[in-house]
């Protein structure tokens, strides 16, 4: 006897095939917004100033500083939109007596004698911190509590400080770390 081989051939019903179609449109979409989220997060983080960049940028403003003079320097850095200002962080700039010179985020800190009484969230003095790296070690860093530009609440920053060879003054420049508070 010849064997008969049977090839069943599944037809999907018109309702069955709109549900197929459904779900893969919903599995469009959970993938797009995915890919969208991913994508958005890695561009978010290349928005974030780095360790090197801010070691970097005091470097500059203290080479500026050096070859165009503290009138010019001040001008620069304390523009917000200045070059010293870039992804989430800035360049700030004081003397070791404590007065603020120039800052683009908080120009208002310029307008006192000192600013050796101003503290952060957790009454940390920083200002006076700054100084003393400065003075003590030439450079170094300091974390503390600071609002992000454009915001009020406070977050936790970690700021390189820089003396500037051959003057009395200081360059910082800091990044945000994961904004909890210590």
């Amino acid at each position: 006897m010849d064997k008969i081989n049977l090839l069943l051939l599944y037809v999907p019903t018109g309702k069955e095939i709109k549900i197929r179609i459904e779900t893969m449109q919903r599995f469009l979409i959970a993938l797009a917004i995915s890919t969208l989220v991913l994508v958005s997060s890695q561009a978010f983080a290349g928005d974030k100033a780095t360790t090197e960049e801010c070691v970097q940028k005091t470097h500059e403003a203290a080479a500026m500083i050096n070859a165009r003079g503290l009138e010019e320097s001040i001008k620069m850095i304390g523009d917000p939109k200045g070059p010293f200002v870039w992804k989430d962080s800035y360049v700030f700039l004081m003397d070791l007596k404590g007065k603020m010179l120039a800052h683009p985020m908080h120009p208002e800190l310029t307008r006192y004698e000192h600013v050796f009484l101003q503290t952060d969230a957790t009454d940390k003095a920083i200002f006076v911190h700054f100084v003393n790296i400065a003075k003590e070690y030439g450079q170094g860093w300091v974390d503390y509590m600071w609002p992000k530009p454009g915001k009020k609440s406070p977050s936790k920053k970690i700021t390189y400080i820089y003396k500037v060879p051959t003057k009395d003054v200081l360059v910082g420049a800091g990044v945000y770390v994961g904004g909890m508070m210590y």
